[in-house]
């Protein structure tokens, strides 16, 4: 592919996009490697593998059937290839409770003792969480709520945590498993290359979709052997442009692809980071409440906005965590010390105390679901999972919708090649859009598709809109003006105005170098972490301890500030507050600087910045990557 021959007028791409999320620019000179396959695809999540899974099991089934016979390999199988920008594929980062519903069609016989850390869920909890130490920022009403629950006493609490009657049936997992994503992808990654199918290659990121005239032609990776800046070096190796059939996108809210493909068209407005801890609890832990399958849901600390959740693995590992969302406003958003103080409430802290931490984790979730939804598909191209608007945020669920639809675009798939018919936009439109909409993806979609609204004008009217939704089935909820992203994070004015000691917070910057927004939260009354080296440790040791963070040499920076003079201007600075492992730090003049040795790749920085060259989207560039989280219990 030459610059010539790049064109962006494949569907989904508006003028808005080309400006905003341009290609990398393609030196026509290099020469790069090609590559022909029938079909490639971009990332490896539970979409991908619901997708490769269809594919396969078809396949193994009915190895003669002629629509398997590959177009660029007369006489052999379909050259079927995914690239995962990951260097494992085991390095998902997330503890789940999910229906299931998608994965047990695929897998009738399911045995969850099969996959590490599954466990069918066999209790499930709502807890309302009072502040034990006082520093949370709560409302009048919610100030009054909590007086009336603490007056009750025992009568309605028990180590300051209110436990709901029942769990609302939106939120319901029963019949459904917990799962450590990265086992369960592994487990899938094992199965899918036994069937000898389809090849996954992990460590490889990929840089961008090849764009001819209006289709999608292939996926160009990353080049290899580059400085920081991106430039060829001594040892270069050009991304191999691999053109295929058929390109599946499937590489999450904040894939390169996906964003090349302006998959935010909508625009996804809400966003939350998602943080957690595997703790190995201690062996006097087994016969506690903490059975195996146990699911909590939590709200009202940290912070009111903040949910939570502890799910309960096989062999006395709990995953814990929270979730800080776009909505919160606080710039002040440290996600870490956050989940830090989370563990240690009454409720869950006589569980974990005596733990030991075992890995952590960080991820960036769209929380708009069906309102970012971008277009589907388009000639040579189809979305699935996440980056698709799959996520269901009424019943916090994510995984099972994201495995569905790699499933109905696998069974599109397969009609489309036993009918002999090329990729075209109508053509998937047609086999899998209409299998989308028919689906229980879509009518979960459409029902939750306003349930946190109520959340941008504060907690206690979310809480309420999201009641309203769920039990009416979406038919009723409340409205509100979802700003973008850098728009719902508030200036640091308000709270200096609120009394915030900003002086008292810098001193505690320069007297032993923690993060400005670190010291915020100690300065409003955050009590310090009193660390024990097992369990409650600083954020570069769980990065050590427990993330793993590995980052390969002769990449790119793929993290970009796009104007430092928007960063000089920035008071806020909150992208150094949620960057999950401390990868963008303050530099001597006064702008944000980014260590790619530290980076996850959660991806908050996008979202967690309160500036913006074109009033839409952030200061922020994510590009392709590769590197991150090294934890196959994440």
């Amino acid at each position: 592919m030459t610059a010539s021959s790049t064109d962006w007028s494949a569907p989904g791409l508006d003028s808005e996009t080309r400006e905003s999320s341009p290609l990398p620019d393609p030196d026509p000179a290099i020469d790069r490697p090609p590559m022909e396959v029938d079909i490639v695809c971009a990332g490896f999540g539970p979409a991908m593998g619901g997708f490769l899974t269809t594919l396969t099991q078809a396949w193994n089934d009915n190895p003669a059937d002629p629509a398997f016979e590959s177009r660029v390999m007369p006489g052999m199988p379909l050259q079927v290839l995914c690239y995962e920008r990951a260097d494992t594929l085991s390095a998902g980062v997330s503890g789940v409770v999910t229906q299931a519903k998608g994965i047990r069609s695929s897998f009738p016989d399911l045995n969850p003792a099969e996959i590490p850390m599954a466990v069918p869920v066999t209790d499930e909890r709502v807890f309302y969480l009072l502040d034990p130490i006082g520093a949370s920022r709560r409302s009048l009403p919610l100030r009054i709520g909590d007086f009336f629950l603490r007056l009750a006493g025992s009568l309605v609490l028990k180590d300051r945590a209110f436990e709901l009657p029942w769990t609302p049936a939106f939120l319901h997992k029963k019949n459904g498993l917990v799962l450590s994503i990265g086992q369960f992808n592994q487990w899938v990654a094992e199965c899918l290359m036994a069937g000898g199918l389809v090849q996954i290659w992990p460590g490889t990121p990929v840089a961008a979709p090849i764009l001819e005239n209006d289709a999608v032609a292939g996926l160009r990776l990353a080049d290899q052997g580059v400085n920081k800046s991106g430039e060829p070096d001594h040892n270069f190796i050009p991304g191999m442009d691999v053109r295929a059939r058929l390109t599946v996108v499937g590489d999450g809210a904040i894939g390169q692809v996906g964003a090349a493909l302006n998959q935010n068209q909508n625009g996804a407005k809400c966003w939350a980071m998602g943080m957690k801890f595997v703790i190995e609890l201690p062996e006097a832990a087994a016969d506690s409440e903490l059975r195996p399958g146990t699911v909590w849901h939590t709200i009202g600390y940290p912070e009111p906005e903040i949910f939570g959740f502890l799910y309960v693995h096989p062999d006395r590992l709990v995953s814990v965590g929270i979730f800080v969302p776009s909505w919160m406003g606080d710039p002040a958003r440290t996600a870490y010390r956050y989940l830090q103080h989370f563990i240690q409430h009454p409720a869950l802290w006589k569980h974990l105390k005596d733990g030991t931490l075992r890995s952590w984790g960080a991820k960036s979730l769209e929380e708009s679901g069906r309102r970012a939804e971008p277009p589907l598909s388009g000639n040579g191209y189809a979305r699935i999972g996440e980056g698709s608007g799959s996520t269901n945020m009424l019943t916090g669920s994510g995984v099972d919708e994201a495995w569905t639809t790699g499933i109905q675009l696998g069974e599109a798939v397969l009609e489309l090649l036993r009918a002999g018919k090329p990729f075209t936009h109508q053509n998937l439109s047609a086999a899998y859009e209409t299998r989308r909409r028919a689906s229980w993806i879509e009518r979960g979609a459409r029902e939750a598709e306003n349930a946190r609204n109520g959340f941008h004008r504060g907690f206690i009217r979310g809480l309420i809109g999201m009641a309203l939704t769920g039990l009416t089935r979406g038919k009723l909820s409340l409205p509100a003006h979802i700003p973008p992203a850098h728009r719902q994070i508030r200036p640091f004015s308000f709270f200096a105005a609120s009394g915030i000691k900003l002086r008292e917070a810098a001193e505690l910057v320069l007297e032993d170098g923690r993060p400005l927004h670190d010291a915020l939260m100690s300065a409003r009354g955050w009590p310090e972490i009193p660390f024990d080296g097992r369990l409650l440790v600083t954020q570069q040791d769980a990065l050590l301890m427990g993330g793993k963070v590995q980052a390969p040499p002769a990449f790119a920076d793929h993290v970009i500030f796009r104007s430092k003079g928007l960063c000089l201007l920035c008071d806020e600075k909150t992208c150094i507050a949620m960057c999950s492992g401390q990868a963008i730090t303050l530099g001597s003049d006064g702008a944000p600087v980014f260590e790619r040795e530290k980076c996850i790749h959660c991806g908050g920085c996008l979202w967690n910045c309160a500036q913006s060259p074109d009033g839409v989207n952030g200061n922020i560039d994510f590009r392709a990557g590769a590197g991150g989280l090294h934890s196959a219990e994440n």
